[in-house]
């Protein structure tokens, strides 16, 4: 049989370590022996092996945020002897290697991370009540996380002036940065119709924050989402 699916390029690339990306749109995480993984839930689109899937509960203090917020994070717990291969719509996929460092993740770009970091759900501060409840998972310590990103991701320095970004557009940034939710909005602007830019996230101080060149894919009008939809909380819907 040939075909060009059957490509060097298209095989499953040979690697002993943990984390490995399978093409640019694909990562591939080990977790044999031990070494569980913590992933969005629909991440997962291919195993090898003999793999186990855990719904991973919040604990009691993310219990509580879930009660008050109405908002969760469906996260499972992958292990087994095998392999696992995440994606998220074709978007491209990387890895971040934290440092006893903190990353505050889009719930819509996270694919997973080792259990072993600490992680939370924080929400955004908001100075108007009509842009809503923003969250994301903020993690730290030592391990790695796998994001993913809609295009080519620019890398902004928040240090030098202060940086505004579209919510949806953000993907990741400094944990020590604590971005606001700021508006552009004005009553004439109201008034005329708006300019569809009515939020963004404002970012100053010494970090970066990483831009996806996409806004996120929409959900239907009424739709209540799933599969971690468009919005910065994709992942806790």
């Amino acid at each position: 049989m040939r075909s060009e699916l059957f490509a060097e390029a298209n095989q499953e690339a040979q690697s002993t370590d943990r984390w490995v990306k399978q093409s640019s749109k694909m990562l591939r995480v080990n977790v044999s022996n031990g070494g569980d993984v913590l992933a969005a839930k629909g991440a997962m689109v291919a195993y090898q092996g003999q793999i186990e899937f855990q719904h991973e509960g919040a604990g009691a203090a993310r219990m509580l945020k879930k009660l008050v917020t109405g908002e969760g994070a469906p996260l499972m717990r992958m292990r087994g002897q095998g392999e696992v291969f995440l994606a998220r719509d074709a978007a491209n996929v990387f890895t971040v290697l934290l440092e006893n460092e903190g990353l505050s993740v889009s719930g819509k770009n996270l694919l997973a991370f080792d259990p072993n970091l600490q992680w939370d759900i924080t929400m955004l501060r908001s100075g108007n009540i009509m842009a809503g409840g923003l969250f994301n998972l903020e993690l730290g310590g030592h391990g790695t996380v796998g994001v993913s990103c809609e295009g080519q991701p620019l890398l902004l320095d928040c240090s030098r002036q202060p940086t505004f970004v579209d919510p949806n557009a953000a993907v990741c940034w400094s944990s020590n940065l604590s971005p606001s939710v700021v508006s552009s909005m004005n009553m004439r602007s109201m008034l005329r119709g708006g300019t569809g830019e009515a939020f963004q996230l404002a970012f100053h101080g010494p970090g970066f924050v990483v831009v996806q060149p996409s806004e996120g894919r929409q959900q239907p009008s009424g739709s209540n989402g799933g599969g971690g939809g468009g919005g910065i909380g994709g992942l806790f819907e």
